[in-house]
């Protein structure tokens, strides 16, 4: 039995960033099942439909906003529900980290948040590149369902849909914007009575190969760097600045230093972006023996020591010894060394 998973069933709030990667989904319905998957749940009113409409189906929600994840978990226990479960985390995260190829049956996204402003299209979910994360994670014949009322955006998806080699329409047309035997959403709703059309797309995965090129993220030993200086802390803390790097898809920034009161340790907060999840977290610098420091992860949050937290930690190994000639490196779990920084 894998006491990770009976940790989180523990807990009825689970989170891309704590669900083991990838997620056995058999284990923690405690039943094998197909997988259905709901990206953005909002007030949930289709989640728990669909779970009612497929029990003999494993039926899982995600969901960014607390509020949402909020409303849905007492949906589904008002509803009885044990086919359903509710994840909060982003799209790109689920889909890449917690699911393994081939393995969720059919797919709903239902009225992704448009991002209307041309500066920001960037941001909209559906892409090409997410098409062929999908095509990798839903096998040949499973579903894939769309619906939008934002018109820039349908235009959007609509382009993608036609061009991706993975996916054809079930139906004889790219999009229908009547669809009567699916269940409402709220926002659904609301977008009928102000008039807006809502497009359906109805689609399936097709017998085309699509190269796996999204691997979960790596987990790797809780990383530390053991240096000497004759500095204090409170002389490293004077010199600390805001500072930035970007390795590959790596995207590091050192935010704030902060002194403990009750022990003699630096906190420094930490942004670390690395495809397909970001982590903010903190980085520790703590006495180990006189004129001996110890940079590692603090446990605040329950961080994942992944690849990108390794490069933070050598980032702020390399300028925390960068600051005294007489500084050296004397020990280190890292894969890559604080020389291979840049």
């Amino acid at each position: 039995m894998n006491w990770d998973i009976i940790g989180v069933m523990s807990s009825k709030l689970l989170t891309a960033i704590h669900l083991p990667w990838p997620t056995d989904w058999a284990e923690l319905f405690q039943r094998e099942a197909p997988l259905i998957v709901e990206i953005g749940f909002g007030g949930g009113e289709f989640l728990v439909d669909l779970a009612r409409q497929r029990p003999e189906c494993n039926v899982v929600g995600v969901e960014i906003s607390a509020y949402s994840i909020r409303k849905g978990i007492k949906k589904i226990k008002t509803a009885g529900l044990t086919n359903a479960k509710v994840v909060q985390g982003n799209a790109q995260i689920f889909v890449q980290s917690l699911c393994r190829p081939a393995s969720i049956r059919e797919l709903y996204i239902n009225f992704p948040d448009p991002w209307p402003k041309a500066e920001h299209n960037r941001r909209r979910l559906i892409n090409d590149g997410f098409l062929h994360l999908l095509a990798t994670r839903i096998p040949a014949g499973g579903l894939l369902e769309i619906a939008t009322d934002h018109a820039d955006y349908a235009e959007a998806i609509t382009e993608c849909l036609q061009r991706t080699p993975y996916f054809e329409s079930r139906l004889p047309t790219t999009f229908i914007t009547e669809d009567d035997q699916r269940p409402r959403t709220k926002y659904e709703l609301i977008g009928l009575e102000e008039g807006r059309v809502c497009h359906y797309y109805k689609w399936r995965r097709n017998d085309a190969a699509a190269e796996d090129i999204f691997p979960a993220p790596q987990e790797l030993p809780m990383p530390h760097i053991v240096f000497s200086t004759p500095m204090s802390l409170t002389e490293i803390g004077q010199q600390f600045e805001v500072a930035q790097f970007t390795q590959g898809n790596v995207r590091v920034k050192l935010l704030e230093m902060f002194k403990s009161l009750s022990n003699e340790q630096i906190f420094v907060e930490t942004y670390v972006s690395e495809q397909p999840l970001t982590q903010r977290v903190g980085l520790s610098i703590r006495h180990r023996a006189p004129q001996e420091l110890v940079i590692g992860l603090h446990d605040t949050g329950f961080p994942r020591p992944t690849p990108g937290i390794q490069l933070a930690i050598s980032f702020l190994a390399k300028w925390a010894v960068s600051l005294h000639p007489e500084a050296k490196i004397l020990q280190s779990n890292l894969k890559s060394t604080v020389d291979e920084m840049p």
